[in-house]
């Protein structure tokens, strides 16, 4: 029996709908066969966290999830991509991992779907839940 493939899920992560859609991404990756490493509940960064404990502590945590997992997916939806997240994809590409953009969002660049740097660091972007799905199969 093959080890689950783990996630890193990178997204916005700073009002409730982010916090709660990023959850419900989490439920489904794992509900299909994948171990997550999910930012908000694994170095608690949000604002009760950031009040509890040592911001280097949640940098840490943040980059050694990178570093265990297999692959990051990124959400990428909103004006501009998150910079946490940006960051994230930065160091994920840096390591060779694979990462997979999730933007749900329609809105778009004059010149492109998301900044430059950020689409030439992914492998692929997935517009919705079940293309992510389709995507993360070769990654099993």
């Amino acid at each position: 029996m093959s080890k689950k493939k783990m996630i890193y899920l990178a997204g916005p992560l700073f009002s409730r709908a982010e916090l709660e859609y990023n959850l419900k991404l989490k439920d489904m990756l794992l509900n299909n066969g994948f171990s997550v490493f999910l930012p908000q509940e694994e170095a608690e960064d949000s604002a009760l966290g950031r009040e509890s404990q040592n911001q280097e502590c949640i940098f840490m945590k943040c980059a050694e999830g990178v570093d265990a997992s297999d692959l990051v997916v990124a959400v990428l939806d909103g004006v501009d991509v998150d910079s946490g997240t940006a960051w994230e994809i930065g160091y994920a590409y840096a390591k060779g991992k694979p990462v997979i953009g999730l933007r749900t969002d329609f809105r778009e660049f004059a010149d492109g779907i998301v900044n430059l740097m950020i689409e030439m660091s992914i492998v692929s972007m997935a517009r919705d839940e079940e293309e992510l799905l389709k995507m993360l199969e070769k990654f099993r």
